[in-house]
């Protein structure tokens, strides 16, 4: 039984030897990293953030939605307010402009149920779409 244990602990030895030697000649192998990497971030391509950070609250009849802007860039924010009864108006504030590390709070209110309410954005510098 002892020689088995020795015999045991031999294979695993010799096992963890062959394991290092792989792992080691894997690192040596290994392309080492650029010497001209750049020093600074890489431009994003995409379109630079604008948007508010709104949250909407609705009680009862009564809506208000909480925008933060975190971004440089100024935003356009608008409440719509849809009412669940047909003959409830739906209602659109108007545009509200959250400044870069600003807070704007909008209201709006239907007579009866509210159906739905959000909050949409647009770039304070730039024309409103048609439609917003």
């Amino acid at each position: 039984m002892r020689a088995i244990r020795q015999g045991f602990g031999a294979f695993a030895s010799v096992a963890v030897l062959l394991t290092g030697i792989a792992v080691a000649d894997e690192v040596r192998s290994s392309p080492a990293p650029a010497e001209d990497a750049p020093a600074a971030a890489p431009v994003a391509e995409g379109p630079e953030a604008f948007e508010a950070s709104c949250r909407t609250v609705v009680q009862g009849s009564r809506v208000t939605a909480y925008c933060q802007n975190p971004y440089p860039a100024t935003d356009s924010v608008r409440l719509h307010v849809e009412c669940d009864r047909w003959w409830d108006v739906d209602t659109d504030s108007a545009p509200v402009e959250v400044g870069p590390a600003d807070y704007a709070k909008l209201t709006g209110r239907c007579w009866k149920e509210v159906r739905s309410a959000w909050v949409t954005h647009q770039p304070a510098d730039r024309a409103p779409l048609p439609g917003s």
